[in-house]
């Protein structure tokens, strides 16, 4: 293939994924209509038209959708190899982004952003906070956190951290004016401080154990939340019940500024993961990040 025709592709993509020629062009560093009559004579040489234009609006069509989706990887592959080349000349650089939810940062990446930022000075970590299980190829993250049993088998996988379980938990000032529940059964006469993962989603529902047997509750309260560390905040606040992370309310739990409840019927879920397309393999700063989350159980 020419560089011309090279050129002509990753200038439709641009457009295609921006929607917008005016933004294409300010990426791409030409002119709106330069960029036009680019993608002109490439629809001309395809015999195809591949985007829908109005005055207000750009969009692929389903031939410009069919190859947006061939091409965009292979250009990805190509940044990610170049990138990694440049950082092969001298020591790892480069911004990471990640997807993830805010208790994870507390849990999993806090505990080690210190060191590798000093280790790493020209590293940058870009994290996202997303309870929505974004696709990360699809939003161009370099990786995610997920439960290991969550991510697709096309993806390579790293452990993080221990298996783990959500506990509920509540103030002294709480229980105080509301006995401790003793069984599941108990937290419907409770305020119970809910989580909504994606805003067009449902209510998490608390998943417990017993015996052997798994089953989950639907609970009421007044809070809801997308967030458990204002989960955590609200139960602190003595506003109700929390189902949150054990290694994130053991501080608070041993400060006495939290109690525990239930714990017998909270069951284990697998370690969190940081997993990724294959095509970061070959990023140095990536690997080195990799490196320094990785679990290693004591």
């Amino acid at each position: 293939m020419t560089k011309s025709k090279m050129n002509d592709l990753h200038a439709f993509l641009i457009v295609a994924q921006e929607q917008s020629f005016t933004k294409a062009a300010a990426r791409l560093g030409v002119t709106p209509s330069a960029l036009s009559h680019t993608i002109r004579l490439l629809e001309e040489r395809l015999g195809i038209r591949l985007l829908a234009r109005t005055t207000r609006n750009v969009s692929a069509t389903e031939a410009g959708e069919q190859l947006m989706n061939a091409i965009s990887p292979l250009f990805e592959q190509i940044d990610a190899e170049l990138n990694a080349l440049g950082e092969l000349r001298d020591k790892p650089r480069g911004t990471i982004r990640l997807s993830c939810t805010d208790d994870q940062i507390e849990l999993y990446i806090r505990p080690m952003l210190k060191e590798f930022l000093q280790q790493y000075p020209d590293i940058t970590l870009e994290m996202y906070v997303d309870y929505g299980f974004t696709n990360v190829v699809e939003e161009r993250f370099d990786a995610g956190i997920r439960i290991g049993d969550e991510i697709n088998k096309d993806m390579i996988a790293v452990r993080i951290g221990p298996n783990w379980r959500l506990i509920a938990v509540g103030s002294p000032s709480y229980f105080e004016s509301s006995p401790k529940p003793l069984i599941p059964d108990n937290l419907i006469q409770h305020q119970c401080i809910n989580i909504r993962h994606r805003a067009a989603g449902i209510i998490y529902a608390w998943e417990f154990e017993h015996e052997g047997r798994a089953f989950s509750m639907k609970l009421d309260g007044q809070l809801v939340f997308n967030s458990t560390l204002h989960q955590l905040n609200a139960a602190l606040d003595g506003m109700g019940i929390a189902y949150i992370p054990e290694h994130l309310a053991e501080p608070y739990i041993t400060s006495g500024k939290l109690q525990a409840v239930l714990t017998d019927y909270s069951p284990y879920f697998e370690g969190f993961h940081l997993y990724y397309p294959n095509r970061r393999q070959s990023s140095p700063a990536f690997m080195a990040f990799v490196e320094a989350i990785r679990y290693r159980a004591k």
